[in-house]
């Protein structure tokens, strides 16, 4: 007889215990039951996982409180003369200077790069405790420096560190949140780093008058301290759950499901998603099977071979459309100009007629204009979706970069006659960080961690990152000759970016809005063949099958299920190299419910309150 998998459709568990599950395969995520609301009521409804996602978006405060030190540490006189070779006035100053930000940027593309097989390898959580130890040991060298070369180690070791963090902290909050949310706390990522930016700049704009070499080098001491927190608080945090089922922990991901959730692991919606993750993760450990049927051995060298064959899988057929995607949003979060901006925003507040002092302050408002814009995102991603907002923050940005061109282009020589010019010029300067940080600058952190499929999720987010940090480095050497030649010209190149990145997002980027991790295969239209779509049917049916039961109970009405049994009643379940066999119907009414086991190896005929089972797996 055949199998009916196919009609299964989604159910409540009603009080006579028959139940179903949705197949993640199928587009369904409108029947799937939500959680909780979005947005800032539903972060306040599943406190747990919030306070989780809050505590490991710490790393993107080390991150963005780096940035916010160098840009005020290097023109600082207690600095320069301690480091006499990036001083303005000694030869190649330019080189030296340009060398320490690229060192950071060296070492975040290094961490990044390695961050994928090592959160795969260790969890996510440790791989957060060995990117602080890197970090911190950084850190101190920062602090301690003595000479340039003990600086430029330091700086390179810290940006390990703080690549590595950069990576796995939206990784571990995509992998924890609820889907109706994950969204707003992958933003507290993005508010983490320009907080830490807003945090650094002040504080060292307030070092400035200290004499003495603290100055700077207490910038650089403080940096450890959100660091040390994480690395403590992380350990006290649960795994990822996504992460424990890769591993074949599938209990403990149950448990750890359920905590996070802040509901009993018998709730059906947590038995549903922790269903989808087993089904996922079995899938594409499967495909991962099928493309390398010589490496799946547990020799060393073949475990090496694999590694290396995974990342091309991130660039093959089922995950090239999420690399382009999560590769593409960290390419244009640069080339919109934003970090052009914060590194360099003195001189270009110097283009627009602004006194020395009034750059600074201008520049320390700016961050704080984009931690507004990056606030309001909390609410507005899952509310109106990643897509949405992309493509209105390119437009906004297009307008601000063409309208600041103008003015710059026509008034440059001759700001002092035209100061309302120079002003209009800055209202729209802040009008463009306010648009970047409420899209351009959350939605890129936070869909390549949600995009890709468990088993590639940690490589591509390690790619994604990568294209961050190498963008950010090519930004940072284009931009100086841009604004010093050009002029206007500079805006001009930011907005014929911001206008590509709308076209592109237009053509290429899909809303992941609601849906879970589970469901991207659909949202990317990866799987697009029957037999792969009968492999992951036949998965979710043996996954079913093995692990379906019932505990004891005295009440039919209240019946507490361990693992969600599936009833298809008068459907066939067929499962390869085993027999056809129908499914009981299981429940009815009144009368105890024993204890059943499914394990389909041997089908036992039942009878209960008189009735005819049609078969009880034994």
């Amino acid at each position: 007889m055949e199998s009916k998998v196919e009609d299964i459709k989604h159910e409540t568990i009603p009080p006579d215990g028959r139940s179903t599950f949705v197949h993640h395969a199928e587009a369904v995520w409108n029947q799937r039951q939500p959680y909780g609301p979005n947005g800032l009521r539903g972060i306040f409804s599943s406190h747990y996982a919030a306070a989780c996602a809050a505590f490991a978006a710490l790393g993107g405060m080390v991150f963005g409180y780096d940035q916010g030190v160098v840009s005020v540490v290097l023109v600082m006189e207690q600095f320069l003369s301690r480091f006499t070779s990036v001083s303005d006035k000694a030869a190649g100053a330019g080189f030296y200077k340009g060398l320490l930000t690229a060192m950071i940027e060296l070492g975040a593309f290094l961490g990044a790069l390695n961050q994928g097989w090592i959160a795969d390898k260790i969890s996510r959580k440790y791989s957060i405790v060995v990117a602080v130890i890197i970090f911190t040991v950084g850190g101190i060298l920062q602090t301690a420096s003595m000479d340039y070369a003990m600086l430029a180690v330091g700086r390179l070791i810290g940006g390990v560190g703080i690549g590595m963090l950069s990576m796995v902290a939206p990784l571990y909050i995509s992998e924890i949140s609820p889907p109706e949310i994950r969204g707003s706390l992958l933003v507290l990522e993005e508010l983490s780093i320009v907080g830490g930016i807003c945090i650094a700049y002040w504080i060292t704009y307030g070092t400035r008058y200290m004499a003495g070499e603290w100055a700077w080098r207490l910038p650089f001491l403080l940096q450890m301290i959100p660091s040390t927190v994480l690395a403590l608080g992380i350990l006290f945090l649960p795994f990822s759950p996504r992460w424990l089922a890769s591993k074949g922990r599938d209990d403990e991901a149950l448990q750890s499901l359920g905590k996070l959730r802040g509901l009993p692991v018998t709730d059906k919606r947590v038995q549903q998603e922790w269903f989808d993750i087993r089904a996922e993760a079995a899938f594409h450990r499967q495909t991962s099977a099928i493309r390398h049927p010589n490496l799946q051995s547990k020799s060393r060298v073949n475990s090496m071979k694999l590694e290396i064959a995974s990342w091309t899988d991130c660039f093959r057929r089922g995950c090239w459309r999420r690399t382009h995607v999560g590769v593409g949003l960290m390419f244009f979060q640069q080339f919109v100009g934003i970090n052009a901006l914060i590194y360099y925003s003195p001189t270009l507040f110097e283009t627009m007629g602004l006194t020395y002092s009034m750059q600074l302050i201008m520049s320390g408002v700016l961050n704080v204009t984009q931690l507004v814009g990056v606030s309001t995102s909390i609410w507005t991603i899952d509310r109106f979706g990643r897509r949405p907002l992309l493509l209105w923050g390119s437009f906004c940005m297009t307008i601000s970069h063409l309208i600041i061109a103008v003015f710059v282009g026509k008034y440059q020589n001759n700001w002092p006659n035209h100061r309302d010019a120079g002003w209009a010029s800055v209202a729209f300067l802040l009008f463009y960080m306010l648009s970047f940080g409420a899209t351009w600058g959350p939605v890129p952190w936070a869909m390549p961690s949600e995009i890709f499929p468990s088993s590639l999720r940690a490589k591509g987010v390690a790619l994604a990152t990568c294209s961050n940090w190498f963008n950010n480095f090519i930004i940072g050497l284009i931009t100086p000759p841009l604004v010093q030649n050009t002029g206007f010209g500079a805006y001009t190149f930011f907005a014929v970016f911001c206008l590509l990145s709308f076209v592109w997002t237009f053509f290429f980027v899909p809303e992941t809005r609601g849906r879970t991790l589970e469901q991207m295969d659909h949202v990317f239209k990866d799987i697009n063949s029957e037999e792969e779509e009968a492999r992951r049917h036949s998965i979710e049916a043996g996954i079913i099958a093995n692990n379906c039961r019932v505990q004891d109970s005295g009440d039919s009405s209240a019946i507490k299920l361990q693992r969600l049994f599936l009833n298809a009643s008068d459907d066939l379940f067929t499962r390869p190299g085993r027999s056809t066999v129908p499914v009981t119907d299981f429940g009815g009414s009144g009368g105890r419910v024993r204890q059943t086991v499914c394990d389909m190896e041997t089908v036992k005929p039942a009878r209960r309150n008189g009735s005819q089972e049609k078969g009880v797996f034994r």
